[in-house]
């Protein structure tokens, strides 16, 4: 996670930057993803070299099989190689891997409040990703390891996985004193 200096300004009283930033990253991810790329290779060698004679539909139904499972696998990993965490006066906004998908953007006056969790695994949340537990909220997890928990005025919570979220939660806690509930500011 990196706290990026910018210019502060006499009349602001925040000790926190106008815009901080936050990442996790999990390296395991780009393994899973060799494995779609294979499974795709696979696909597209038995396409081009096959010798199958024992008709066309087996042929195609593995090389559709290999590369749709090579994709999913390869995609689904890519999107969650890591977060990024932007937290700005209004709102939170976590974007997930390359392309910035899943993307969700909470606005600060819908949250009441933001704790530190020591301790996030994918194994709490049913692996990594984006989940959904009906007990628990919904949560982006890319790592085990430290995160945070908004609270949001609707009951619901919001986990996310970020690196030196101790932080965060001071910025967000101090934003939220300046914020009201359904005000927009």
């Amino acid at each position: 996670m990196r706290d990026h200096p910018h210019p502060h300004s006499p009349a602001d009283d925040s000790p926190h930057p106008d815009v901080w930033t936050g990442r996790a990253t999990n390296r395991v991810q780009w393994l899973l993803a060799l494995v779609g790329a294979a499974c795709m290779a696979l696909g597209i060698e038995l396409a081009v070299d096959s010798a199958w004679h024992s008709g066309t539909a087996p042929l195609v139904m593995s090389v559709v099989g290999c590369i749709a499972a090579g994709l999913l696998v390869l995609f689904g990993t890519l999107a969650f190689v890591h977060v990024d965490l932007r937290l700005d006066r209004e709102c939170l906004e976590v974007r997930c891997g390359h392309i910035g998908l899943p993307r969700r953007r909470i606005p600060l006056s819908q949250v009441a409040g933001a704790d530190f969790a020591a301790l996030v695994t994918p194994r709490h949340w049913g692996g990594w990703g984006y989940r959904w537990r009906p007990e628990k909220g919904t949560a982006v997890v890319v790592r085990r390891g430290e995160g945070i928990v908004l609270r949001l005025w609707d009951g619901h919570t919001f986990t996310v996985t970020v690196d030196n979220a101790e932080t965060a939660v001071r910025v967000i806690r101090d934003r939220l004193r300046t914020t009201t509930p359904g005000s927009g500011r």
